[in-house]
């Protein structure tokens, strides 16, 4: 008997880095080559000894960790937010326009429930973040493309073309992912200025914020006095402190429409993991100088994907920035078939191109995504060395 199916959730593809993974299982790779895993980034590290501490502590000693709490998350944790995003942009962020999630995906389709609905339209400049398509095709809502040149950066007159009376949002991802592309203050500043003029909602997703190469703030939209009425900011705890299985994301926006965000929260999951909650304000308040040093390496690892790419034949960087390169490979074969044939000739395993951009677009078949945060200098040196030895026909 056939059993029903939304047709949004039909029509909606496969989880990429899921898809991938299920490659491990049906690919003989080359024996003797261990695995180099660039198709996720996320951290594979445990936190530190002391959050992990911290958080063993409070599932001890704080009864209240083991309860529902507030559905805009602890209070302490969203008047700490608040606090250092004032200082760190320049501008005024109140507590009140800080809500927590349960990671920065739940963030996003929080915030996009209060704004479009079946038959609407928001802007995604391409490649994209795959997950934010899906959310948009779940939910029926029409995402609209934005073609990026050279260096990934969106343009915000290109976006003014493609509005309609449809269209609800922008956004955008910076240090961006897929294409590790830093936008300028500037780019953040036009597109601001064209969703307030536009009456849309301009949403920037910093989850990499953390690993950005440039000293001081990234952009002012915060210094803004009047930022809450076009600007909404998502945030993720996961790269910066590696909570990644805690699930602790963050939302900056005006206190009206977390007003709305929290209909959405107390339906799905009532309130954000009480833990994680705890050790995202631990890390705060004691981690700084220990993200720094993530940071660091993060940007060295950078550094040496710039420097190898030259030297790797026919392939292009066309992006580099926060885990994240995206190029441009010189095989004839769609980007799919050279992502399996790399994992099988020489056990590299990254995603192709095709899945953060549009089917129509064929730039996606000639593309890859490398997530290098987890692989040291010499596992990127072994990566260069492999992807050279690829033996396949050349466009």
């Amino acid at each position: 008997m056939t059993r029903p199916l939304n047709p949004a959730m039909d029509a909606t593809f496969a989880p990429p880095v899921m898809e991938a993974r299920r490659w491990l299982t049906t690919t003989p790779m080359p024996p003797g080559l261990p695995l180099i895993n660039v198709s996720q980034a996320a951290p594979v590290e445990p936190p530190p000894l002391g959050l992990r501490q911290a958080i063993a502590d409070a599932a001890l000693t704080n009864d209240a960790a083991h309860l529902y709490g507030p559905v805009l998350g602890l209070p302490e944790l969203r008047a700490e937010i608040a606090a250092q995003w004032s200082a760190g942009y320049g501008g005024v962020v109140e507590p009140d326009q800080v809500a927590i999630t349960q990671g920065c995906n739940q963030a996003f389709c929080a915030v996009m429930a209060t704004l479009a609905g079946v038959g609407d339209e928001v802007i995604l400049p391409t490649p994209w973040y795959f997950n934010h398509k899906m959310w948009l095709d779940m939910q029926g809502v029409g995402t609209v493309p934005l073609p990026t040149g050279d260096g990934l950066i969106p343009d915000a007159d290109h976006a003014a073309a493609l509005i309609t009376p449809r269209t609800r949002a922008i956004v955008l991802v910076s240090p961006n992912n897929p294409g590790g592309a830093e936008y300028p203050a500037e780019t953040l500043a036009a597109f601001r200025d064209l969703a307030r003029a536009r009456g849309l909602a301009l949403i920037v997703d910093e989850t990499y914020r953390d690993f950005d190469s440039r000293t001081g703030r990234p952009h002012d939209l915060f210094a803004d006095p009047d930022w809450a009425d076009t600007l909404i900011q998502l945030y993720s705890f996961s790269k910066a402190y590696r909570l990644t299985g805690h699930r602790v994301g963050a939302v900056v926006a005006s206190a009206g429409r977390l007003a709305e965000v929290e209909k959405f929260l107390d339906t799905v999951a009532i309130c954000p993991s009480q833990l994680g909650q705890i050790a995202a304000l631990w890390g705060m308040r004691h981690l700084g100088q220990w993200v720094a040093g993530e940071r660091h390496e993060i940007l060295a690892r950078r550094a040496a994907m710039e420097t190898g790419f030259p030297w790797l034949p026919g392939w292009r960087l066309l992006g580099c920035g926060a885990y994240f390169a995206y190029a441009e490979h010189p095989f004839a074969a769609s980007s799919p078939d050279v992502a399996r044939a790399i994992l099988r000739q020489q056990a590299v395993l990254m995603l192709p191109g095709t899945m953060f951009m549009p089917d129509r677009d064929a730039a996606g078949a000639r593309q890859m995504r490398i997530a290098f945060a987890n692989v040291d200098a010499d596992g990127i040196a072994a990566l260069f060395k492999r992807l050279s030895a690829v033996d396949l026909p050349l466009r």
